[in-house]
């Protein structure tokens, strides 16, 4: 069994986070269940009576529900991992209506959007292995067998940009030109724009070469970076099964992309021709690849699918070095950093900025590109904080933190700053999240879930905006745009981990929580967390049981995947009844706390919360010492992993 801590302090004015935390889970509890009313059929499917013209669409389906067992894992609704199966299966059978599946899985499309669309399948393996392992499994295979033709061993590539079930889905797009709007060419920009003569003039759509043939040729077959993140979806089968094929895959695929980045200068480059070579189709050039570092976005999805593969790589074999296939890019384009104000930048992502600064898009602060063509770098943005953070909760290395406060020094704005905004990725507050851990915010959990608070309502009130209507094909982001689940707050505060990785992440977290009376994954009823430091040898947790009547008993985990080891546990204690005064005494006394410690050597730690107390652990954790698994404390013995 694991060893027991028994909160011992009394809880007499519960703190306002733990309120605060405790009416999100609730106004959450509400939010879905209008959603799936609103805007579902009974087979949990999205109601939609047009047809999918393009490539496009998958994603858009699927990430309206990415969040929802992750939801469930943080201490939501316990029929909201019922919920969530359902909307994936009813999705997975209407897109597969829609002609866009093959056996369940994308018939064919780039990895900046399989990685979005996968997102709620791992977060439902994480939450129900035994009923996700079998398809998670067939569909890693799609890549680690070679018979499936998506992956070349010999020259360990990923035969095409657009790949997935269907073999026979070739090329970037099934008519004669990409299916290209005005408003993006306005955003973006073209691909391959060095193949007209300097100066000529726009061709019309239909006959310019840059998104007909020559786009075809060069940009449709062979590998690009953003491949990269298939490691997540292989990464989840290896979890779910310890088969070291899944292992081997990464280790030489990721790897592979390494040698190409040391090669490179430590950049990694963003296409690989068929027989291996970098810049093979693209007349020598290490960009210019399909979502690659010069069109559409540059380091908006090569440094995400970068990361995602660092991790998995990371994960996988244990050797952190993996991780140098992120860092000389990202230190790159901080070196080519500029200040100046949002509203004076050339940035292709406009209307992300305006919501998540504010009024501070006019604020002098640091910029770095996202972007490289023929011209050198461009595409001047804020240093999106995903990947920087990533890398230092992951590492915990002096280098990656010292990194994320030359970025905090350089900016023109308060990182303590919260605004009520919640982006594609449902991310984007990883800077005030910083401030608080290094001390220099004590109010932000309340901020923050206030700013949650907002997000819920507001995306309430769009649903009864939008509620009823047909939806045509072009507005299909309507449902995400009105998924009313929140869940950055939760995973900051309560694993004190940064919101996963939008294009095909795996969750990371210092702990997790599962209420060993329900034997579920999740905080119990009325329980509330606050991780407020992440040193490994000094992770601080404060857990509240705000009912005054029941007890609660909550298993605390190391690690998204028990990877870690707690050594010891530091814990408060009131061991002295005097607080309370005598009969006739009108108030009470202040309980009188000590400390005591637990020897722990494993990941799992059992807290038992009577009513209305509270205990603050100081948990020294050794990273990364036991094999990743979604095993759960509850599991026999023999489901355990290294130490």
């Amino acid at each position: 069994m694991h060893p027991v801590i028994t909160a011992s302090v009394p809880l007499l004015e519960p703190p306002g986070w733990a309120i605060a935390q405790r009416e999100l889970f609730g106004l959450l509890d509400h939010a879905w269940r209008r959603f799936a009313r609103d805007f579902t059929g009974p087979d949990g499917r999205l109601l939609y009576n047009d047809r999918l013209t393009s490539r496009d669409g998958v994603d858009d389906f699927y990430e309206t529900f990415f969040n929802w067992p992750q939801l469930y894992l943080l201490g939501g609704a316990d029929d909201l991992l019922t919920a969530s199966e359902r909307h994936w299966e009813g999705v997975t059978r209407q897109l597969t209506e829609l002609g866009m599946l093959h056996e369940e899985y994308e018939r064919g499309y780039d990895w900046f959007h399989q990685g979005e669309s996968l997102l709620l399948f791992y977060f439902l393996c994480m939450a129900a292995p035994e009923r996700w392992t079998a398809r998670a499994l067939r569909f890693a295979d799609l890549y680690v067998d070679p018979a499936c033709g998506n992956y070349d061993p010999e020259h360990r590539v990923i035969r095409r940009p657009h790949n997935g079930g269907d073999p026979r889905r070739e090329g970037l797009f099934d008519g004669a030109n990409y299916p290209w709007l005005p408003k993006e060419a306005e955003m973006y920009g073209f691909p391959l724009e060095w193949v007209l003569p300097p100066g000529a003039p726009e061709p019309e759509r239909e006959h310019d070469p840059r998104l007909g043939e020559e786009m075809r040729a060069r940009m449709g077959t062979g590998d690009t970076a953003v491949n990269l993140a298939a490691s997540g979806l292989v990464l989840n089968a290896l979890i779910l099964s310890g088969e070291r094929r899944y292992r081997d895959w990464i280790a030489t695929y990721v790897g592979a992309w390494r040698e190409r980045a040391a090669a490179n200068g430590g950049i990694v480059p963003d296409n690989v021709a068929p027989d291996g070579t970098v810049g093979g189709l693209l007349e020598g050039r290490w960009y210019g690849g399909l979502y690659g570092w010069s069109w559409p976005h540059g380091w908006y999805s090569v440094g995400h699918a970068a990361m995602v593969a660092a991790l998995a790589g990371a994960a996988a074999t244990g050797d952190d070095s993996f991780l140098d296939l992120v860092r000389p890019a990202l230190d790159e384009i901080i070196g080519h950093g500029r200040v100046m104000a949002f509203a004076e930048a050339d940035s292709s992502i406009r209307s992300k900025w305006v919501a998540q600064l504010g009024e501070d898009v006019d604020t002098p602060t640091l910029h770095v590109p996202f972007r490289y063509g023929d011209q050198g770098w461009f595409d001047y943005n804020p240093m999106l904080m995903a990947v920087p953070t990533a890398l230092w909760h992951h590492s915990a290395s002096a280098a990656d933190r010292e990194r994320i406060e030359r970025l905090r020094a350089a900016a023109g704005y308060d990182w303590r700053t919260v605004r009520a905004f919640r982006s594609k990725e449902e991310a984007g507050h990883e800077e005030p999240w910083f401030a608080f851990l290094a001390g220099d915010d004590p109010g932000y959990p309340e901020r923050i879930l206030a700013a949650a608070q907002a997000q819920v309502r507001h995306r309430l009130g769009r649903m009864d905006r939008y509620r009823g209507r047909d939806v045509p094909e072009a507005d299909i982001h309507v449902w995400q745009q009105s998924n009313p689940v929140v869940t950055e707050a939760l995973v900051q505060l309560t694993w004190g981990g940064p919101q996963v990785i939008y294009n095909g992440g795996l969750q990371q977290a210092r702990v997790r929580y599962h209420d060993a009376d329900a034997r579920r994954p999740g905080l119990p009823p009325s329980v509330a967390a606050l991780v407020s430091r992440i040193d490994p040898e000094a992770t601080v947790v404060d857990l509240v049981n705000l009912d005054p009547e029941a007890t609660r008993r909550v298993v605390v985990q190391a690690g998204a995947f028990a990877e870690h080891t707690i050594r010891t546990a530091g814990h408060t204690v009131c061991t002295d009844p005097s607080w309370t005064g005598d009969l006739y005494d009108y108030g009470h006394g202040r309980p009188a706390v000590t400390s005591g410690e637990v020897r722990v050597d494993g990941p799992w730690l059992l807290v038992e919360l009577p009513r209305s107390t509270r205990v603050r652990l100081t948990l020294r954790l050794d990273l990364r010492t036991r094999t990743p698994s979604y095993r759960t404390p509850f599991d026999s013995p023999s489901a355990g992993g290294d130490s």
